[in-house]
């Protein structure tokens, strides 16, 4: 499944990163959010652009992070720190046809998936939580969760999973005039 979230939850505490959280971007071109899907580790700042030489709204009412950003065309809009992890359903007021999803993860060890259903990511030895979210997945804002154990940080796992997604969920976003 393309554009799923993978993250891999330490069962151990790990020490604090102290490396900075990458400047992130959703942006806005031809009445659609790009990326449709995207993951983020808590406390990333995200930025809105707006590639339209339009007006738009973007807001969210999701538990994990609500928020509005006023009509703006043409400017960066105020940057939003997402601080709690979470589903976090993106929408623009103006144009209804609009949505988006920010999957937020309390980890730094995550990826989304290529077009082939495949993601990498580098972390050390130890037992983790491997949860992985797609807003097609057949149980919502629950992500499909599984143990697994890294013998070696350089170890190469590779792991097949097949999710079932429903036909009928918001995966894809609808066509718009």
């Amino acid at each position: 499944m393309p554009d799923a979230v993978v993250a891999l939850l330490p069962e151990a505490s790990l020490p604090a990163s102290t490396l900075a959280k990458p400047r992130v971007a959703m942006d806005q071109v031809k009445k659609q959010f790009v990326p449709h899907v995207l993951g983020i580790e808590v406390g990333t700042t995200l930025y809105f652009p707006n590639s339209d030489n339009i007006r738009h709204q973007v807001y969210s009412f999701s538990e994990a992070k609500r928020f509005e950003l006023k009509l703006y065309s043409g400017k960066l809009a105020a940057p939003v720190v997402f601080d709690q992890p979470g589903v976090v359903v993106l929408g623009c007021n103006i144009h209804d046809w609009m949505s988006a999803y920010v999957y937020v993860v309390p980890t730094p060890f995550f990826a989304m998936t290529d077009n082939a259903g495949r993601a990498v990511i580098k972390a050390p030895a130890g037992s983790y939580t491997v949860n992985i979210w797609h807003p097609r997945y057949a149980h919502g804002t629950q992500p499909f969760s599984a143990s697994l154990a890294v013998a070696h940080e350089a170890e190469d796992l590779h792991q097949t999973l097949m999710l079932a997604a429903t036909d009928d969920s918001p995966g894809v976003p609808p066509a718009h005039p």
